[in-house]
């Protein structure tokens, strides 16, 4: 007689999701190991309560490397730290049966996870999307926490939330949440804006410590982008800041301290002042968008020797370069046209810039960003602080090759860092 078989009792090696979900935290366990990570969050959730995603991020505790879990809920965030080990774990147990998706955005890769309505997981992955794509649209690339579904029921999930408080207290969404369809540009600015701000802190020496940041933003205006980075970094990263915003105009100071007021915020001011003339503190990240002319320069000079370890300026109204400006042979006859002067002059004037926060340490990125609602102008400069030293020289010498080519007699940035003996 044959002998019964066996009755067969499953196991997790069964499960046809292990393979898919243990690829995707594996490339996360690597990406955590060597510091690329962007963004790693689940979302999707499909489990009971008011759980909207899970965003891990890398920290620092005590000189130990741990694995920080912010669940954000609809009125409250709870952040739990683990040993890495134990907070892959506890990801692997949510993803699949509390949460359909997962996205991990490192410096080179985007790689999704996702489960389908029968439940089966698969990985995908691409090319991350550069800091600074100007052709992706804010609204969606500003997304940490897209998830890997296709077509019109493509979720999305962003940076920030439109439930967050100071949102409603600046007119971007109303009581209920509900985006002001007036203010829709002003929130793919906001998202953008962040976007582009967590690469940069990511990729800083800021990324990977648990300190306190220090963030100035010069023209802060009505503050929309200042209440988003403090709101970045208390609510969604869970990172002691202070966030100061220096505006000319004391009315939108009073205006935005009286908001900060009324939401009860820790960590966050405004003063009046001018980027010229403001006392330099000690800072981490100096933001200075929609400076004019020379004021950019006076910014960047002002982040330099502040020490900041990210510089971002979205420059405009270039004049100081264009009259002196010569047109030699052979580009005379294309630059007897203003219109090509104009733009010969702003590509110079902040290629330039570019190449002294080069020689001042940093690496730097020029890209295309969201024109701000004051000017056209759609250009960002990123500079991150470097970790290992270069000299300085052969960028300078690159720098008086172009003057001497165009017959530019004074840019202001260089002569702020030399007068320093910054470069």
């Amino acid at each position: 007689m044959t002998a019964p078989s066996s009755p067969h009792i499953p196991s997790d090696h069964d499960d046809p999701n292990r393979q898919p979900v243990d690829d995707f935290l594996a490339l996360a366990r690597q990406a955590l190991a060597d510091g690329t990570v962007v963004t790693l969050v689940l979302a999707g959730y499909r489990g009971e309560g008011d759980l909207k995603r899970v965003q891990a991020r890398a920290v620092v505790l005590k000189d130990a490397p741990m694995l920080s879990l912010l669940y954000r809920h609809a009125t409250k965030d709870i952040t739990k730290n683990f040993p890495v080990d134990e907070g892959l774990q506890t990801l692997r147990t949510l993803l699949g049966s509390e949460f359909r998706n997962a996205q991990l955005t490192t410096r080179t890769q985007d790689i999704q996870l996702a489960f389908s309505k029968k439940g089966k997981a698969t990985v995908r992955v691409g090319k991350a999307a550069q800091a600074g794509g100007g052709s992706a649209d804010a609204g969606s690339a500003g997304d940490g926490a897209s998830a890997a579904t296709t077509g019109h029921n493509r979720e999305k999930h962003r940076y920030l939330d439109l439930g967050r408080p100071f949102l409603v207290e600046l007119g971007v969404t109303d009581r209920d949440h509900k985006l002001v369809p007036a203010m829709s540009r002003k929130w793919k600015q906001i998202n953008k804006f962040i976007e582009v701000f967590a690469a940069a802190l990511s990729a800083s020496p800021l990324g990977s410590a648990a300190t306190p940041i220090r963030v100035a933003d010069f023209g802060s205006g009505k503050g929309y982008l200042t209440f988003a980075i403090h709101d970045y970094l208390q609510g969604v990263l869970a990172r002691p800041t202070q966030v100061t915003g220096v505006e000319l105009r004391q009315e939108l100071v009073d205006l935005c301290n009286g908001a900060i007021e009324r939401l009860g915020l820790q960590g966050l001011t405004f003063d009046a002042g001018d980027v010229r003339s403001y006392a330099p503190q000690p800072l981490d990240v100096m933001i200075a968008l929609h400076a004019c002319d020379i004021a950019t320069d006076y910014a960047i000079h002002m982040g330099i020797r502040a020490g900041a370890s990210v510089i971002m300026c979205s420059p405009c109204c270039h004049k100081e370069v264009r009259p002196q400006l010569l047109s030699p042979h052979p580009l005379r006859p294309i630059l007897q046209h203003g219109v090509h002067l104009g733009q010969e002059a702003e590509m110079l004037t902040d290629g330039i810039r570019a190449l002294l926060l080069d020689a001042a340490g940093y690496d730097t990125q020029v890209f295309e960003f969201i024109s701000l609602e004051h000017t056209n102008k759609n250009k960002m400069i990123l500079a991150v602080k470097r970790a290992t030293p270069k000299a300085p020289e052969p960028v300078l010498a690159q720098i008086d090759e172009i003057k001497r080519f165009y017959g530019i007699k004074a840019q202001c940035l260089e002569t702020l860092l030399k007068a320093d003996a910054l470069v």
